[in-house]
């Protein structure tokens, strides 16, 4: 059963989606710019989990969602303003339910349904922040729907740089994950938790994960895969705290890892990774310090930011990345 947050959050989905058979739009609720998340997106030329066309302005991905898995072309609408959806799968023309599950997917993984009105109000009083939702205006927080993806990320990029991280998940994906091709180009999707539960260390070390990642990895796909993890029990937890107390008390996961994950795929408005290097880097860096801010120099910056914790975490984050 829903609670009155996720109703909401379906509600403004089923309002936004607008089928048209093999084309499709999705209204995103108050401000946004479909090139905003293309030049996001385009960071890393080592992303193997979607294509981005930057001369034709498109996404290109092999969705998986709801027992589907449909290649779906993303591309902006009338005015930069909407997220148009181009099914290239001939079954999915005929396929009403492939169709909303790959909208539903992509309507999450652009945080659509979340009105940025509110945080830019707070954000014009801000000094750090103001500046930034002017610069990076219509910017979504772009997620990771997938839990065992989102956590696999995070464990994957604990203590390295983000090429490597990227560099990692290629490996990692391009082992035990599922392919297609299409037009001379190869699209994945990320392995199951019950692909990589029945793996062992000796498996996933010669990808050069560390032997102790490797064992996080293995860890977090058995729960997963048994159902002792589960985004849905997850988010019927009553609050941010109770979150973060379930995922720190899995091997491997601390404080940085559930916050990052409570962020890009539970979409907790108040998560706030405090240790994150990136972000010490970006506020040393606009603020013109001689060091980076402890994290609790952080938490009291962000006593400001009380509900939106998590996006002003990335609008800084852009700064670097």
């Amino acid at each position: 059963m829903m609670n009155e947050a996720q109703l909401a959050a379906e509600l403004a989905f089923q309002e936004g989606w607008k089928d048209g058979g093999h084309e499709g739009e999705l209204v995103p609720r108050g401000p946004f710019r479909f090139s905003a998340a293309l030049a996001y997106m385009g960071r890393s030329e080592n992303e193997c989990l979607f294509y981005v066309d930057q001369d034709q302005d498109r996404v290109c991905k092999w969705i998986e969602a709801g027992g589907e898995r449909v290649l779906v072309e993303i591309f902006g609408g009338p005015e930069d303003r909407t997220v148009r959806l181009r099914f290239l799968d001939e079954a999915a023309h005929g396929n009403p339910q492939a169709r909303l599950a790959a909208a539903r997917y992509v309507w999450e993984w652009f945080d659509l349904g979340t009105d940025l009105d509110a945080f830019y109000r707070l954000a014009e009083s801000d000094l750090l922040l103001g500046p930034l939702t002017q610069r990076f205006y219509g910017l979504r927080c772009i997620g990771i729907p997938d839990l065992f993806e989102a956590l696999c990320w995070a464990i994957l990029g604990q203590q390295i740089n983000l090429a490597f991280a990227y560099t990692l998940k290629r490996r990692f994906v391009e082992s035990y994950g599922a392919s297609m091709a299409r037009d001379g180009r190869t699209y994945w999707t990320f392995p199951t938790p019950e692909t990589i539960a029945g793996l062992s260390v000796a498996d996933l070390t010669p990808l050069q994960l560390t032997s102790k990642k490797a064992e996080y990895v293995l860890e977090t796909a058995a729960r997963m895969a048994d159902g002792r993890l589960t985004k849905e029990h997850l988010l019927s937890l009553a609050n941010a705290q109770a979150v973060e107390r379930e995922l720190t008390a899995i091997r491997g996961i601390g404080p940085w890892t559930a916050h990052y994950v409570m962020m890009r795929c539970l979409r907790l408005p108040s998560a706030f990774p405090a240790g994150d290097v990136g972000l010490q880097n970006a506020v040393k860096h606009l603020f013109g310090m001689d060091s980076k801010p402890t994290p609790v120099e952080l938490q009291r910056l962000a006593a400001g930011w009380s509900g939106f914790e998590a996006y002003a975490t990335f609008y800084l984050w852009r700064v670097l990345y």
